[in-house]
């Protein structure tokens, strides 16, 4: 199933902090129902196996009553090469139905975790940076990893284990209150005794089992905020610092969770005394009984099983009642990431756009917009811009202009508070996002290198494009020669982020991606910033031949700090504080003396 149908499905209450497990695990239910028949098998299994068990008890009655009872020799053993007969025909049983329950639902526990991490995993995919302003990327690992296992070991064995001694604890409380209906009625006071007191733990062990996991994922956040800059962090000799921080995160993680584990200690401790003094209480009334006369030792014996199932029950229940509270805890923080919603959506009812020409024609319309982490400070104000199918249009202006904002807003990654955003004269927000962005190719400033060969990054642009496209791609962004050059050529391992590469040779890597993706709308932020002189020169040959398709020329939009790079676009428009406040041809915005003019002069006479 595709992670939009999971997020459908997921009810909306399932988390809200501070509920019960029971209604925490109900987030699962959608994950589960799928799987329906081989829950009922396993149920079924489950239930035989349970059944199975409850014989034992009975078997052994007659074994003690029946064979050892009898006075004939002959007659006695042939009752018990009877009575033994029954018994392993009963454990053949036992097996056979625990090794079906087992596979079935280590089945389900495997699949169950792998559709839910796909499902969150796709989930976060589909959220806007908007989400991610406030979201760690640690914190979604933690939660990928982490409480997803938690959850595994809850459906693919703890859920089990709790059903399967619910059903024999019930079962043998059953055979207890038929047999001897006096002695049980004690027992259950005792056991509800039990009972009351384990709810109360086991809420304080479910607080604190969030409170670890939350821990645990803010210093995965730390690790992965780290590592992900450690030439910044070595060059700043600040690892004995960045050492602290983890050491005190994890300390903090280590705290929470001794906390969690002194309560389910207690827990744990109470329940195993209860059960004792539960197990003690039956036998000795039992004992007293059979002195008595009152039932015979078989009965006594069968008691004393039916007593110790129903106490190793009820401690196996009490230590699955802590693991579904821990799970409880992973579950919401599951539900949470899946119960996300991005501001930034396709339309039930897409706009279509027109046959892909050469260029769009683009428009912002009255735009004004800021970000929502900075609601106080617009990025943009009243700006309107248009740009005709084939233009080349270059945003200048000093840092914190709003330049990167317009690409934002062109790829649909937010939507402006006011005023409008047009591609081939549809607002994007009528727009399918996957089309939309299909039109775009892009070139960061700081190009994203992703752990593959050469050839798979280029072919990132175009998953389907042939190995003979994606060289011509290399080719045109004169990436092909180092690329040859490297130990396996084009099929080479570039290392995370590509650190096998220099800046410029990943800036290239990142042109060839945007030429071989072949869109009509190209977006060059800074293509060049990271290249030498001489690389600078080819690239942006390569840079000109890319705004050219056989159908004619793309729009192109080009976000440059060094002017030497835009002198020849078709128009530069210059950005001051969100605003539009000059736009030209680079001769005519030199004449004026305005603000593009001084930026000119600070340059070039540099």
């Amino acid at each position: 199933m595709t992670g939009l149908h999971w997020r459908m499905a997921i009810p909306s209450s399932a988390t809200a902090r501070g509920q019960g497990a029971p209604r925490s695990l109900g987030g699962l239910a959608p994950f589960l129902r799928p799987y329906r028949a081989r829950i009922v098998l396993a149920g079924l299994f489950l239930l035989l196996a349970a059944g199975a068990t409850l014989l034992f008890p009975l078997a052994l009655r007659e074994l003690i009553d029946g064979s050892l009872a009898a006075r004939d020799r002959g007659t006695q053993v042939l009752a018990l090469r009877g009575q033994f007969l029954a018994l392993f025909a009963v454990a053949f049983a036992l097996g056979l139905f625990s090794a079906a329950r087992y596979y079935l639902v280590s089945w389900l526990g495997e699949r169950v975790t792998a559709d839910l991490r796909n499902a969150v995993y796709a989930h976060v995919l589909d959220q806007s940076p908007e989400f991610f302003e406030t979201t760690q990327t640690g914190e979604v690992l933690s939660r990928l990893t982490a409480d997803t296992t938690l959850v595994q070991t809850v459906v693919g064995s703890s859920l089990s284990m709790g059903l399967r001694n619910a059903v024999m604890g019930a079962g043998a409380l059953l055979m207890l209150v038929w047999t001897n209906p006096y002695v049980m009625t004690q027992v259950l006071l005792i056991l509800v005794a039990v009972v009351l007191p384990s709810m109360w733990f086991g809420r304080r062990v479910r607080r604190l089992s969030r409170a670890s996991q939350d821990r645990v994922a803010d210093a995965s956040a730390i690790a992965a905020e780290v590592l992900n800059a450690m030439p910044v962090v070595q060059s700043y000799t600040a690892q004995a610092r960045e050492s602290a921080r983890f050491d005190a995160a994890t300390d903090e993680a280590f705290r929470t969770a001794v906390r969690r584990t002194r309560a389910r200690s207690a827990l744990v401790a109470f329940i195993i005394i209860a059960n004792a003094a539960l197990l003690l209480w039956g036998l000795y009334r039992g004992t007293e009984a059979v002195l008595a006369g009152q039932i015979t030792a078989g009965h006594l014996g069968q008691t004393v099983v039916y007593v110790i199932i129903l106490a190793g029950a009820v401690a196996v229940l009490g230590e699955v009642y802590g693991d579904l509270l821990r799970a409880a805890g992973a579950t919401e923080r599951l539900m949470e990431l899946l119960q996300a919603r991005s501001p930034i959506a396709s339309p039930a009812r897409a706009t279509p756009l027109p046959a892909p020409a050469a260029g769009c024609a683009v428009a912002f319309e009255g735009i004004s917009f800021h970000y929502p982490s900075r609601p106080a400070t617009p990025a943009l104000r009243d700006f309107t811009l248009r740009v005709a199918p084939g233009e080349t249009v270059a945003l200048v202006g000093a840092s914190g202009a709003g330049k990167s904002t317009v690409f934002q807003l062109l790829l649909r990654f937010y939507d402006p508070q006011s005023g409008q955003v047009l591609l081939d004269g549809r607002p994007l927000p009528e727009l399918d996002l996957d089309r939309l962005r299909g039109r775009v190719a892009t070139v960061p400033q700081d190009p994203v290198i992703f752990s593959a060969s050469a050839r798979e990054n280029i072919r990132y642009g175009r998953p389907g494009a042939s190995d003979t496209e994606v060289e011509a791609a290399a080719r045109a962004a004169f990436a092909d020669d180092f690329l040859r050059a490297l130990p396996q050529g084009y099929d080479s391992f570039l290392g995370e982020r590509g650190v096998r590469l220099s800046g410029g040779q990943r800036q290239r890597i990142a042109i060839a991606r945007a030429i071989l993706k072949n869109a009509p709308l190209l977006l060059l932020d800074e293509a060049t910033s990271a290249l030498d002189a001489e690389s600078e020169r080819m690239v942006q040959a390569a840079l000109e031949s890319a705004m050219h398709s056989q159908a004619g020329r793309r729009t192109t939009l080009v976000i440059a700090h060094r002017l030497a790079t835009v002198q020849k676009a078709d128009r530069i428009v210059v950005l001051e504080h969100g605003r539009m406040v000059e736009q030209g041809r680079h001769e005519a915005l030199v004449a004026a003396g305005g603000v593009y003019a001084r930026l000119a002069a600070l340059q070039f006479s540099a």
